[in-house]
């Protein structure tokens, strides 16, 4: 991707919706998307008002790379002069162009929506979903986004491929500050015990959260192979434990070190 030096950039208080990556629309929707969301949600925090053109000219200088250069250009899913990894795409890059409209365009199609060819169209389908709004004041057009916005399968029928890989991504966003919280306390301060006999109560205090929030971490745990909960001599669902029933953890720490990247902050060698 290369900037054009001759325009201004964009302003560098851009918005971007808190929704937008744990919504997954980013896997749905042209690459665009992402910058379209990024003007509007500008222009609607800053309170920003006029067409989309004048959002573009205010917010951009009237030309943004990241969009496409202006509102008319063709959508792509790929950017048409980045770097092209063969070994994981071995077909190139118009094959997966032409696959993935493909996709998109069936998931449309099928669900009664036009297919968008520009950003001009694309705004038109987020006012349709309700990814955006647009209400005409006495100080112009102005632009507003929900404070949440809809989930791709509750408006379109997203293959089970996809459908399943943007649960796990909400699920993982979802967990995984809770899990660092509970892995934190498993590594610093029990130094990485094979396992224990615990209870939810107990480690909610130790860890400083609450009982269901250790409860959905303990479940991320299961469910990625990172460690087994046992009830007596009986594997348990840790998604039903009582906040005061003891349990057995039994980690994997082979697999957790073999799946995972811990962020830590290591103090200065003396």
């Amino acid at each position: 991707m290369t900037e054009n030096p001759s325009v201004p950039g964009p302003r560098e208080d851009l918005a971007l919706h808190n929704d937008w990556f744990f919504s997954g629309w980013e896997h749905v929707v042209p690459r665009q998307g992402f910058a379209l969301t990024m003007l509007i949600g500008t222009a609607s925090q800053h309170g920003c008002t006029g067409s989309l053109d004048d959002l573009l000219q205010e917010i951009c200088g009237g030309h943004w790379d990241m969009i496409g250069g202006d509102l008319d250009g063709a959508l792509t899913f790929f950017w048409p002069d980045g770097e092209w990894d063969y070994e994981d795409e071995p077909e190139g890059r118009e094959a997966c162009e032409a696959r993935r409209w493909e996709q998109f365009g069936a998931m449309l199609t099928a669900a009664g929506f036009p297919v968008p060819k520009t950003v001009r169209d694309l705004s038109e389908l987020y006012l349709t979903w309700g990814l955006a709004g647009r209400e005409e004041t006495p100080e112009g057009t102005r632009w507003t986004m929900p404070a949440v916005l809809p989930l791709p399968g509750d408006l379109l029928a997203l293959d089970p491929e996809l459908t399943k890989r943007l649960d796990r991504n909400r699920w993982t966003m979802r967990t995984g500050p809770l899990v660092n919280t509970l892995v934190n306390h498993l590594v610093d301060d029990l130094g990485e015990p094979q396992e224990i006999l615990t209870s939810l109560d107990r480690l909610a205090t130790a860890t400083g959260q609450d009982a269901d929030n250790v409860r959905l971490a303990l479940a991320e745990f299961a469910q990625s192979g990172d460690a087994q909960v046992y009830r007596g001599r009986e594997l348990a669902d840790a998604e039903r434990l009582e906040a005061h029933q003891r349990f057995r953890l039994v980690m994997d720490w082979e697999h957790f070190h073999a799946t995972r990247i811990r962020l830590g902050i290591g103090g200065d060698d003396a």
